[in-house]
């Protein structure tokens, strides 16, 4: 999804992700134990920025337990905080200008973002789109042009946004196009013009749309199937083409050149035989293409330029194994922010001068984990029970390897989406987990992203089915192979995730000793008619991937756990945020409820400040502290009664 919110995001990710701990395994485990606040408190710095002329940097830090944005010039030892909410962290920010900061937060994870802005001195703090039950997404921040950014805002009709171009000094707007109701994807030239749009057609085909210059109306130059798609990542050079990725008549995604005037690909420009390639990266400076991206078990590029190639091979020098991204807000591109990241650490920024070749660390994100304490996370794969190649990670406790690790206590965690996938990084909840002793096993089930088509249209109308099977399969492959205790086995997930806890403790109730359910779907036809205003577009698509409630009601039944808590016996925890936009708390209350009524024991947390996630720091210690009880206290039992 080519959506600013989502990249400025990034930085809270690890602080979000939602954990459990446990009970002792029967091997003494040489890790240190750690308080889990450290795991879980806010990053110390994050999301450094670099402004356009290269004079300062900005970041996020905290601020009465929420992260806030402070602003620092290159080579001064003092930085100043540009904003002070007390309420909910900022979700994200980025510079508008030279001289002002554009930041984006919402009310209580409603998800209703809205813009402000403020200039690096402080003064003009402005909100710019903030507009009652309104959503604001980016569609371009026009880093080549200074003083405007387009917009998107739902304010005209709740279910489409209609692009704007917004004075970022004055918060004036003016309407570049009136969404007709199905377009869901702006996209600009370089020159910040908008030329293109990606709309739904008859509820499940797509079109994209195409014009020469801003004062002429849209043309349909290709129409697909939701099922196949190219999606555009940007202009060429001259925006007269389009690099895109495009599945179109392949099964894996490849960066391609498209002729927006004839509607055919033009040529590959690179594609890979086992995976998706899901971006393109380019030199502002230079305008040239420098790598494209994929997904293996880890990130890996293939490079287009020579002299970003060779950056990234002066990086490599000097970290190692450890792996880094690049940016440069920077419009000369001669100073560049490095973050660093390994599976044991949230990682590192430093400041790197191109033409003194100079590399300076400027923060640590979390200094107080120590990476020596860490576990490792573990790329394996297993078969499904028709066949298909899962592959997944697992984290074994400090101490364990896969040559030694036997009958360990597991927390199964599917990931949500559940279209999305899980990937090698640090993930706090893991290394919470495993420094309290368990093994945590995360798998890419049918569905998930980045490993083609086919393997993602076979988790169509699959909710509980097949997908749940991939799961099974894998929890059974771990008792197989004498890595886990088959009697304290718990599952764990959030959003999709948590549907899949609530579907394994129904589906398969004798395989797991306890459960947490996050955020998590019950019932498929109330989920389906709460979703979000501006998901309704997408309706038909969701009708195809997960049910139709009409043609599909004997499946949807099957598959949604509320209609069958009978099999339930496996002691439940429930967690969910009353704002949800996404999944709401209906879905948790329902749940809930039919299982008090039978006198299953069930535990429910619900935080009035939340949506879709436990954001501030105090809501997720509280529910890490009361999952770190209830897991231990049912994995241990479960293996007592296993004993006698």
């Amino acid at each position: 999804m080519k959506n600013l919110i989502s990249r400025l995001a990034l930085f809270v990710l690890a602080a979000m992700l939602l954990g459990i701990g446990g009970c002792k395994p029967k091997e003494i485990v040489t890790a240190k134990l750690i308080p889990l606040e450290d795991f879980f408190k806010n990053p110390e710095k994050a999301n450094f920025q670099l402004s356009p002329d290269g004079k300062y940097y900005a970041y996020m830090a905290p601020y009465m337990r929420r992260m806030n944005v402070f602003v620092q010039e290159i080579g001064k030892d003092s930085a100043s905080r540009l904003t002070s909410d007390t309420a909910r962290s900022i979700m994200g920010f980025f510079w508008g200008s030279n001289s002002r900061i554009l930041f984006l937060k919402d009310t209580g994870g409603d998800e209703n973002f809205k813009l402000f802005g403020v200039n690096v001195d402080g003064s003009n703090l402005k909100g710019l789109t903030d507009f009652p039950k309104v959503r604001t997404e980016m569609i371009d921040d026009l880093p080549d042009i200074d003083d405007f950014v387009i917009i998107g805002l739902n304010k005209r009709n709740p279910q489409v946004f209609d692009p704007y171009r917004l004075n970022i000094n004055t918060g004036e707007m003016t309407m570049l196009a009136e969404n007709p109701g199905n377009i869901q994807s702006w996209y600009t030239d370089h020159e910040g013009k908008l030329r293109m749009a990606s709309a739904i057609v008859d509820g499940v085909n797509t079109s994209l749309l195409y014009r020469e210059t801003e004062d002429q109306p849209f043309k349909n130059v290709l129409t697909t199937s939701f099922k196949e798609s190219l999606s555009p990542q940007f202009f060429t050079f001259d925006n007269k083409n389009i690099y895109a990725s495009s599945n179109l008549g392949r099964d894996k995604m490849a960066i391609v050149e498209f002729d927006p005037r004839t509607g055919k690909e033009v040529k590959v420009l690179y594609d890979n035989k086992d995976f998706d390639v899901d971006a393109l990266f380019y030199s502002r400076a230079r305008k040239v293409l420098i790598a494209a991206r994929y997904t293996s078990w880890k990130r890996e590029r293939y490079f287009f330029d020579k002299s970003f190639e060779d950056m990234v091979g002066r990086m490599k020098k000097e970290f190692g194994d450890i792996e880094f991204g690049f940016s440069s807000n920077n419009k000369a591109e001669d100073k560049y922010i490095i973050s660093t990241y390994t599976d044991k650490s949230m990682g590192s920024y430093y400041l790197y001068d191109v033409k003194t070749d100079k590399l300076d660390k400027i923060a640590d994100l979390s200094p107080w984990l120590d990476e020596k304490e860490m576990a490792s996370q573990l790329p394996v794969e297993y078969k499904s029970r028709d066949g298909l190649t899962i592959n997944g990670y697992l984290t074994l406790p400090k101490g364990y390897t896969m040559k030694n690790a036997k009958d360990l206590p597991v927390v199964v965690n599917p990931h949500g989406g559940p279209w999305y996938r899980d990937q090698w990084g640090f993930n706090p909840e893991v290394q919470f987990l495993a420094n309290r002793g368990y093994a945590v096993f995360q798998m890419n089930f049918r569905g998930s992203t980045g490993y083609g088509r086919k393997f993602w249209e076979a988790s169509f109308k699959q909710w509980g089915k097949t997908m749940q099977d991939d799961i099974t399969d894998g929890v059974n492959w771990l008792i197989d192979q004498g890595i886990a205790d088959k009697s304290r086995i718990a599952i764990y997930g959030g959003s999709y995730g948590g549907y899949a806890t609530l579907a394994g403790v129904t589906f398969t109730p004798d395989l797991y000793a306890a459960a947490v359910d996050y955020v998590g779907v019950s019932n498929l036809f109330t989920f389906m008619k709460t979703i979000p205003p501006y998901w309704k577009p997408m309706l038909d698509m969701f009708y195809e991937m997960v049910g139709d409630p009409a043609k599909d009601s004997l499946l949807m039944r099957e598959a949604s756990p509320v209609f069958h808590v009978d099999k339930i016996k496996t002691p439940l925890f429930v967690a969910q945020g009353a704002n949800d936009p996404r999944v709401n708390k209906a879905e948790s209350d329902q749940m809930v409820d039919a299982l008090k009524k039978r006198g299953i024991e069930v535990e429910y947390m619900v935080k009035d400040n939340e949506g879709h996630g436990f954001y501030n720091e105090e809501n997720r210690f509280d529910f890490y502290q009361a999952m770190e009880k209830f897991l231990n206290t049912h994995m241990a039992k479960k293996a007592e009664t296993q004993a006698k």
